[in-house]
């Protein structure tokens, strides 16, 4: 007896030496962590200080990249919203989605989630902010009735935030399956007449309307995400999903963050959710949660140029070629951080491809969840990279990246285009800019002149080495015929099940 006492006495300091890394390995309720995911809405890849922003000052989510890792070659799936957003959520790229448009829900019935994934293994799970995941099988929900399906029948618990972007109606709060203040005698429709655009305009809902107050959606996300902190239970381990508002148009900061900024309206905007992101890491903070929290600050998308900022010189994507909507880099490589104290090594850097379809794979792995036969279909766990960000291999070699008008093939630096131009809204430049006009936004591209048009003896394709040319100046496609002609091939064989969905505006 006194043998075996000794020997499980020895047993339990052995284990107890063992990092914490491993102890979580085995997944047991009390080691999951409680996982915070955070998606700003268009924030450009130098739209951060710890990017290289110098005219806008993000001390916050500075601190957070100062405490964990973060990545300079992370990118979206896609260069607008609705097929990231879906991309993070399921695993799947969006062509694989079976609804098309901005308002149906987007996913399928039974389909595996990162929600209802983290749900099944006793996480409770919650989305704040944008959605703009549709709602409902129709082509368009009527928001006076019960929004179903949606958030919640995909594995949220609940659900607080607008339906769509803060700009496109109806301008409203949902909260699980109702509009917020919805009045019988008011109700709401949106008339797509083509005089109010490609989102339309909201017609009645007044009082709907005036409960969500459009310079102070992110604080109220923000405070909502405080409460839910403070309402967790011990030993059960938790999920947010928090898509703040900024920096997507209307650029629409409070009036207290108003010429805070040196790179106007829209800077000043970018601080803001700089205040709301530390607003919700002091949340962690004063609930004595922030230990065992994985929390990760992404965007859904490259930046929309801005006249503003650029006048006064801040250029949203920095040295990248295009933005919002392209399939160049300026469209997709976004700002990615993840802190996990004991786990991810402070003030590191992660240099390799990573795309942010691995994020439901690599979330679950980080939980010690098995996949379950069929889930994330074109993700696969980079933990490694998060937890050894420096020294970890690059584990993905290739992905697909997606434009409003097309998609293109990454393969290790390269990255291959099988059509001229963006593939998406920057050019060739229609008589109405999208944003700016190419020549204000200062891009260089050898098939594209000045005025954003496609030169006459520019090449039928594209191919870029980024390790030698990140701004994408120089289209070598005439010179390497061979890795064209091997990636043409790829692509063609990775297409045969993809379809491009007619994205119509920029959402």
């Amino acid at each position: 007896m006194k043998h075996l006492i000794k020997h499980a006495t020895g047993l339990l300091a052995l284990l107890l030496s063992l990092p914490a890394s491993l102890h979580a390995a085995a997944g047991s309720p009390a080691s999951k962590p409680n996982i915070v995911l955070i998606v700003a809405d268009d924030l450009g890849y130098n739209d951060l200080s710890c990017y290289g922003a110098s005219l806008v000052k993000t001390p916050r989510i500075d601190s957070l990249a100062g405490e964990g890792a973060h990545f300079t070659d992370a990118h979206s799936v896609c260069a607008i919203c609705i097929p990231s957003r879906y991309s993070i959520l399921s695993g799947a790229y969006y062509f694989h989605s079976k609804f098309k448009g901005s308002y149906p829900l987007q996913f399928h019935e039974g389909q595996v989630t990162l929600p209802s994934l983290l749900k099944s293994a006793g996480y409770r799970t919650a989305a704040l902010g944008k959605w703009h995941n549709g709602f409902g099988r129709a082509p368009e929900p009527d928001y006076n009735k019960e929004l179903k399906p949606g958030p919640l029948e995909i594995g949220f618990d609940s659900f607080f935030g607008t339906p769509r972007t803060h700009g496109e109606p109806p301008l409203v709060f949902v909260q699980d399956h109702w509009v917020v203040g919805l009045d019988p005698a008011d109700p709401i429709s949106v008339d797509h007449s083509k005089e109010f655009g490609a989102h339309g305009k909201q017609i009645g809902g007044a009082k709907a309307m005036a409960a969500r107050p459009d310079d102070k959606i992110d604080f109220i996300m923000a405070d909502k995400a405080a409460t839910y902190f403070a309402q967790q239970k011990p030993g059960q381990p938790f999920f947010l999903y928090l898509a703040f508002a900024a920096a997507h148009n209307p650029i629409n900061p409070a009036p207290e963050f108003r010429k805070k900024s040196n790179a106007g309206l829209y800077g000043d905007y970018v601080q803001q959710l700089d205040h709301c992101t530390g607003l919700v890491l002091d949340a962690l903070e004063q609930n004595g949660l922030a230990q065992n929290t994985i929390v990760i600050f992404t965007s859904d998308n490259g930046g929309r140029y801005e006249t503003g900022a650029m006048k006064a010189g801040h250029r949203t994507n920095g040295a990248l070629l295009g933005q919002k909507t392209d399939a160049w880099e300026g469209g997709h490589r976004v700002p990615c951080i993840a802190r996990w104290p004991q786990h991810i090594p402070a003030g590191t850097v992660r240099k390799e491809f990573f795309l942010q379809v691995d994020l439901m794979a690599t979330l679950a792995d980080a939980a010690g969840l098995p996949m379950p036969d069929g889930a994330s279909p074109d993700g696969h766990s980079e933990l490694a990279a998060f937890l050894q960000p420096a020294t970890a291999p690059a584990k993905r070699t290739e992905g697909v990246l997606q434009g409003t008008t097309g998609i293109v093939l990454r393969q290790g630096d390269w990255v291959y285009f099988p059509k001229q131009g963006s593939s998406g809204k920057t050019a060739p430049q229609p008589a109405r800019p999208w944003s700016m006009s190419y020549k204000a936004m200062g891009f260089t591209n050898s098939d594209i002149d000045e005025n954003g048009q496609i030169k006459p003896d520019a090449p039928k394709e594209q191919l870029y080495n980024l390790a030698a040319d990140l701004p994408q100046k120089t289209n070598v496609a005439a010179t390497e015929p061979d890795r064209l002609a091997a990636m043409r091939k790829r692509l063609a064989e990775i297409a045969k099940t993809a379809t491009n969905k007619g994205f119509g505006a920029a959402d």
